[in-house]
């Protein structure tokens, strides 16, 4: 049963990162090339997600608290899922797109946090198996990767003049997605349920130093990921990749995640402590965007491979380093925090800042992608600098010793 319930829980995780995983790394170049919009209104599309990071969660979190068991409102929230993406995919002006986007947003991103959660409430030893399964998400982001190119490659799918392939595909997913999430470990509310703005309660870890540097590191940091996730696919195609390999492409990013999280990041802290992991974490970044600015494809995919040590390096660290740093009684508030100033507002700031840099390098139907790039990769340079001046790492003897 305990294996049953791993494998149930494997497959979620899988069919989770699946559904964003099929649209979000090519979406740009569809929305640039097809519908013709300007890089503002790319940016706003991609931003509705993290948009809804910011208010969703809480919402979600209240109704599985309080009301529905969570495999029945991830199963309602998937099918939802479904139908709004295909209406999303159909439509071929910008405001509709937007409200449509923005709409299914606010459905899938509570589901992000609850697949955690159904998880850790059911899970045996949760400190030792969920890492292994949260693995099978990004296998199922790179999974679907190649399937999106087989698709293309094979039914030239992304000749479609009915709407986009991807947000299609993505639709078939969330259906699959939502019909198996009833299959899922019955998990009821909880009797005593958290407070709807615990993560507030974490507020006085900023006074800080240490932890405040790091937060306001963190932050900017992640605004300048954007410079990366949205505009990937056109700048690759730019350099010479054919439209339907840009999927399977961007896949080099998460096998070196994969590589990376099970054989890596673990020596990493142990040898070297969180402050000198974050570093390099941090610096893996700007190293890739300067790799861009070298117009060689073979260069710039095998540049992708920093992605895997940027994200486990820095994210996966800074999500240890916290949850050490803070205290028992508010590590999930802790936690709470630094994902709402990360993947809510620095996501959702960062895609409203790339746009505005990217109309800023376009000139025609041509962007000066030597002079975009150099924007995040001095950024993160600076950030790095800062981090290296300022942050000590107070958390080193229990670090290596986990």
């Amino acid at each position: 049963m305990k294996n049953t319930i791993r494998v149930r829980f494997a497959i979620m995780m899988f069919l989770q990162y699946a559904i964003w995983g099929s649209w979000t790394t090519a979406l740009g170049q569809y929305l640039e090339d097809v519908l013709k919009f300007e890089p503002s209104e790319i940016s706003a599309i991609y931003g509705c997600l993290w948009l809804a990071c910011i208010i969703a969660p809480f919402i979600g979190g209240q109704i599985v608290d309080r009301f529905m068991a969570t495999q029945v409102y991830l199963g309602i929230a998937h099918l939802a899922g479904g139908v709004l993406l295909y209406m999303t995919a159909i439509q071929h002006e910008y405001t509709s797109m937007w409200t449509w986007m923005l709409i299914y947003s606010l459905v899938y991103a509570p589901t992000l946090a609850l697949t955690n959660s159904i998880c850790f409430r059911n899970l045996k030893a949760p400190e030792t198996e969920f890492g292994k399964i949260r693995t099978w998400g990004t296998i199922g982001w790179i999974v679907v990767g190649w399937l999106v190119t087989f698709m293309r490659t094979t039914w030239h799918t992304q000749d479609w003049v009915g709407g986009s392939d991807l947000l299609m595909f993505a639709a078939a997913i969330s259906i699959i997605q939502g019909l198996f999430c009833f299959s899922l470990p019955h998990t009821p509310p909880r009797k005593e349920a958290e407070k709807p703005f615990a993560f507030l309660e974490a507020l006085r870890l900023l006074k800080d130093k240490n932890f405040l540097i790091f937060m306001l590191v963190a932050f900017v940091v992640t605004t300048e990921l954007q410079f990366y996730y949205i505009p990937t696919a056109p700048f690759l195609q730019d350099m010479g990749a054919k439209t339907e390999w840009l999927t399977a492409i961007k896949t080099v990013a998460q096998i070196a995640e994969v590589l990376v999280l099970l054989f890596l990041l673990h020596i990493s802290i142990k040898k070297l402590g969180v402050r000198k992991t974050m570093l390099i974490g941090i610096l893996a970044w700007p190293l890739r965007y300067f790799l861009f600015m070298i117009p060689n494809l073979p260069i710039i995919v095998f540049s992708l491979t920093l992605h895997g040590f940027g994200y486990a390096f820095f994210f996966v660290a800074s999500q240890i380093y916290v949850n050490m740093k803070a205290e028992d009684d508010v590590r999930a508030s802790a936690q709470a925090m630094l994902t709402f100033f990360t993947l809510g507002f620095g996501n959702y700031l960062g895609t409203l800042f790339t746009g505005y840099i990217w109309e800023l390098f376009k000139v025609g139907d041509q962007t000066i992608w030597w002079k975009f790039f150099l924007v995040p990769a001095f950024l993160c340079l600076v950030m790095a600098l800062v981090f290296m001046l300022f942050f000590k790492d107070d958390v080193k003897q229990k670090t290596s010793t986990a």
